[in-house]
């Protein structure tokens, strides 16, 4: 008799593959092949981690740091996150309250794990980091992803809100800056929608993993409240996204649920990243971060008025994060085709709209401005090339 195959669970017929994957497999497999690939898919910066910081890594490694922490984290580095809220955003959070995760993803499975569950509501932009739909389909609930465009700057207000909410709305969750869209939600609109969200018990969860890295306007974060979920991560602005840290800022009252989720699903974040991420808050690694900042806006102001020059509408000017919402409309109704060719016969690299939800998916890309100016420009050219072939 033929082995009968394991039933799957249901939940995975809600998690799709990152297709952006499939873009950078068939880019290596080009590269190994000997072309030359320009890489403005991947959501990672390209500068490597500041020396102190690795510097600290190699430290804890030689001195033995190589065992568990407790599950919320080394209590100098949760401390060190706290210090960094007040002197950064002038918000106050006690140590206490911050529980440091596997990257950002961790802290954003944590707090969807002790929200929502089966018959729950989660409400999320489209277009949107699609981890985010996926981890609530883990926790067998369902992703509310609530259609956003130029006019609210691609951010979630409160009418929107309003309208999608219903009596099985658990929370709701922000990204600022946001992913793919780099847009950054206005500081009274966010004030209105913890309002509300106190006002009918739903959750606040905000993702503010691109903050530090917010080029126009000030830096506002929701730790000011004491009764929001904001993650955040030493990913992208630190520099450290091979290192798998992250951390979630959560109400008193959700600690000890938290603590228990995070030692059954990770037990405790990797140890000796915990020890060399002390060093990223030091002033010269700061200001080695801040010089980095500073290079990636100069990107960001080479790029974007390049892309619109050439017919890619990107009717809101990104405030934050490192990417580009491109609307290729004028040349394609179908991105991810058009991204195929695009790497194919121009060797670059970009991110399909159908990554990031469904909302004028077929008609975006996103175009990750990690790579140097003289790169960039390289890009541009063979842009040029591809469009009037």
């Amino acid at each position: 008799m033929k082995p009968k195959q394991p039933a799957v669970a249901a939940r995975m017929d809600g998690i799709a593959p990152f297709h952006v994957m499939d873009i950078l497999a068939r880019a290596q497999a080009l590269q190994a092949a000997g072309r030359d690939i320009i890489h403005l898919e991947i959501g990672e910066p390209d500068f490597a981690t500041p020396a102190p910081i690795v510097e600290a890594g190699v430290a804890a490694l030689r001195a033995g740091h190589t065992h568990y922490t407790g599950a919320l984290g080394l209590p100098r580095l949760r401390e060190a996150i706290s210090e960094f809220y007040a002197t950064r955003w002038q918000a106050t959070v006690d140590p206490a309250r911050i529980v440091v995760t596997p990257g950002a993803s961790g802290a954003l499975l944590l707090a969807l794990g002790l929200l929502a569950g089966p018959g729950d509501e989660v409400l999320m932009a489209d277009p949107g980091y699609p981890c985010n739909r996926h981890f609530a389909r883990f926790c067998d609930a369902r992703a509310v992803n609530v259609p956003v465009d130029a006019g609210s700057g691609f951010q979630l207000t409160l009418e929107l809100i309003e309208r999608h909410a219903t009596s099985a709305t658990r929370a709701v969750l922000i990204a600022s800056p946001s992913n793919p869209t780099g847009t950054v939600i206005a500081a009274d609109e966010l004030t209105r929608i913890h309002e509300w969200c106190v006002t009918y018990g739903v959750a606040l969860i905000v993702d503010e993993i691109y903050l530090a890295l917010t080029y126009d306007g000030g830096e506002h974060s929701a730790a000011r409240w004491d009764d929001v979920f904001v993650v955040n991560s030493f990913s992208k602005y630190f520099l450290m996204t091979g290192w798998r840290l992250g951390w979630l800022a959560a109400p008193d009252w959700a600690l000890p649920g938290l603590e228990r989720l995070a030692q059954n699903l990770f037990l405790a974040a990797p140890t000796p990243a915990q020890h060399a991420a002390l060093a990223a808050f030091a002033p010269a690694t700061l200001n080695e971060l801040e010089a980095r900042k500073s290079e990636l806006r100069a990107r960001r102001d080479f790029l974007l008025p390049a892309l619109r020059e050439r017919g890619f509408t990107i009717p809101v000017t990104p405030q934050g994060a490192f990417y580009l919402y491109a609307d290729c409309g004028r040349f394609t109704t179908d991105s991810q085709a058009f991204a195929n060719e695009l790497l194919d016969r121009a060797g670059i690299a970009a991110t399909p709209g159908i990554d990031f939800g469904s909302h004028g998916a077929n008609r975006h890309l996103r175009f990750a401005y990690t790579q140097p100016l003289p790169r960039l420009a390289e890009a541009l050219s063979r842009l040029d090339r591809f469009l009037q072939a």
